[in-house]
């Protein structure tokens, strides 16, 4: 039952009831980023949603923009943002377009998809989620391929209530300690890069 049915409306229902109870939140939000770092106040960015199916992720943006490297662009304001994990709020709203799930592996980009082990492509079964395994583990603290494995393993398994309602808990205690904001020695996170093939002789 809550499989077919019940993660979706639980999905709407507490996504619709968090836009309602959080707007003035989101108000703070955007105003800090429109002073802070201008327009646009969003981050857009297409992602892989169910089924590798591309979808257009949404952020408060965090960093000045131009090419230069994160840890340049990223300034207090943007840790800050980052740290407390309000910039994902705006994707409240992919919640309701069915892009993604409350609970969920955290959507990454595209450019992923061709480098994904058959283990590691088991995380596109399901809808992406706001929070789940990766982050309730410790978000970018967590190498990648613990991180992909966790998410394989959270899609290869039945939904569960019981599993969704501990990693949405686990996952707020993380963003409310500001645990894992960048990986060890980046600003940010690194790209995925998947090992090389193994050397027969070593």
């Amino acid at each position: 039952m809550y499989e077919r049915f019940g993660k979706r409306l639980l999905d709407l229902a507490a996504a619709l009831l968090l836009l309602v109870l959080l707007a003035p939140l989101f108000l703070a939000v955007a105003l800090a980023v429109w002073a802070w770092l201008g327009r646009p106040l969003l981050f857009v960015q297409p992602r892989a949603g169910r089924g590798g199916m591309p979808f257009t992720l949404l952020k408060f943006r965090s960093m000045a923009p131009g090419r230069a490297p994160d840890a340049a662009r990223l300034g207090r304001f943007g840790r800050a943002l980052r740290a407390s994990g309000l910039d994902e709020l705006p994707q409240l709203i992919n919640v309701l377009r069915g892009e993604m799930s409350l609970v969920g592996p955290r959507p990454l980009p595209l450019a992923y998809l061709a480098h994904y082990s058959p283990r590691q492509a088991l995380r596109l079964r399901v809808r992406p989620g706001l929070v789940g395994p990766g982050v309730a583990a410790g978000r970018n603290a967590v190498a990648w391929p613990q991180r992909l494995e966790l998410g394989a393993d959270y899609a290869a398994r039945p939904p569960r209530l019981s599993l969704d309602l501990m990693l949405a808990w686990r996952s707020l205690w993380v963003l409310l300690r500001g645990q894992g904001v960048t990986a060890p020695g980046h600003a940010t996170m690194p790209s995925f890069t998947p090992p090389g093939p193994r050397d027969p002789f070593a």
